[in-house]
């Protein structure tokens, strides 16, 4: 590996507005809970497009968000999305003296795409093609309920697309596909780019890249056909490319077509993916490495931090926002510490510890981006978290 690592990132990254404590049990939000997939309707944990929620409120997206807020404004706007914000902690965890992480995407020209562009500049991912174009900016409203799951925290959802529409596979330069690794993040959310995924991953594994991809749910094509499993890319070739898959249960089930996580796996494998981690909310986490990538691996379990569920029971909070995103940058930290290092193979498990302590940090802030007074002060933080999990297990 050559002395600094060069990390590519590709795929959604968006403006998220915060609305906490929304009670999901609660009787303004109850007219607008989905009956069933795919009906634009509200679900914890999943996402819908902000146009699909109106045609199934019958009224306006504004309409609809004042009534299920009581008429409040949102409590916090940050930098979301599962590309940008797992670039983000990827960043802030490893030096930067032997890394550099790049981001290529679209915002929009209008008030958030300003925002977006400002609060970029705040963090130490480099922007190599970001760009805002005449179209809006990506937004996420997210509804997020801290006692749901027994004060575990859940949210909802609801996006619009906007400049993300505009980012075609022929944008990506040649510099992108220069990079010792290359992350396509949350695709589903940047049409064009997930739709050419599989000759995407093709040319970076030409080019001798390492590749990963991390998932969101995908409600275009969940909206398109619910009874049919999600698409990645132009075929199913498209894993037998990926070096590192990270998704979660749901999103598991749904690539795959399967009805359980074992069988989800065995999907996976039988399609070539090299490694691959599925996440499930507080439940254990499922790992496994065929070798190519990471030390090989069968499949096995890890649980969640002890200590930061501890911690979180007894304030009786947890805003989950970007849990996600941040357990796939952590795992990422960790890949490119151990390749700094000269491990050949790095370690799955190890990765996940990293992964496991950062989503679970996630936690204790508003928002998913974690913004940094000083360089390597997120570091400090989850360290003591991450040798505590280390006893754990």
């Amino acid at each position: 590996m050559a002395d600094k690592i060069i990390v590519s990132g590709v795929g959604c990254c968006l403006v998220d507005l915060l609305f906490t404590n929304i009670d999901f049990r609660g009787n303004k939000i109850h007219p607008y809970l989905s009956k069933k997939r795919g009906d634009g309707g509200l679900i914890p944990g999943h996402l819908v497009f902000q146009e699909e929620f109106e045609k199934y409120s019958g009224g306006s997206f504004e309409l609809a968000l004042n009534k299920i807020t009581g008429g409040r404004t949102y409590e916090n706007i940050n930098i979301g999305g599962p590309s940008i914000v797992s670039l983000i902690n990827l960043a802030q965890l490893a030096d930067k003296e032997y890394c550099e992480v790049r981001f290529y995407g679209r915002g929009g020209n209008d008030e958030l795409g300003q925002y977006l562009l400002a609060s970029l500049k705040k963090t130490p991912v480099k922007m190599k093609d970001f760009k805002l174009i005449n179209n809006r900016t990506p937004c996420t409203v997210v509804l997020s309920d801290p006692s749901f799951d027994s004060y575990h925290g859940e949210r909802i959802f609801l996006n619009s697309i906007g400049a993300a529409w505009n980012y075609y596979p022929n944008e990506l330069n040649d510099e992108f596909f220069d990079s010792d690794i290359t992350i396509f993040g949350g695709t589903a959310l940047v049409p064009r780019i997930h739709d050419n995924m599989t000759s995407l991953l093709k040319k970076a594994k030409s080019k001798g890249c390492t590749t990963v991809v991390n998932t969101v749910f995908d409600f275009r094509n969940e909206k398109e056909n619910p009874s049919t499993k999600w698409p990645l890319g132009e075929s199913e070739e498209s894993y037998g490319y990926i070096d590192l898959l990270i998704t979660d249960k749901e999103e598991a089930l749904r690539l795959s077509g399967k009805q359980d996580t074992r069988n989800a796996i065995r999907f996976f494998i039988n399609k070539k993916v090299s490694s691959l981690i599925i996440t499930n909310g507080t439940n254990n986490i499922s790992t496994y490495s065929d070798g190519r990538f990471f030390n090989i691996s069968g499949l096995r379990e890890m649980p969640i931090s002890q200590k930061i569920s501890d911690q979180l029971k007894n304030v009786q909070a947890g805003d989950t926002t970007g849990c996600g995103d941040n357990f796939v940058g952590g795992v990422m930290a960790s890949i490119v510490n151990q390749l700094h290092y000269g491990v050949n193979r790095p370690d799955l498990q190890e990765a996940c510890c990293w992964g496991i302590v950062s989503g679970g940090f996630a936690c204790f802030y508003l928002g998913g981006t974690y913004f940094e007074e000083n360089s390597g002060e997120k570091l400090k933080r989850i360290k003591p978290y991450y040798e505590s999990y280390k006893k754990q297990i």
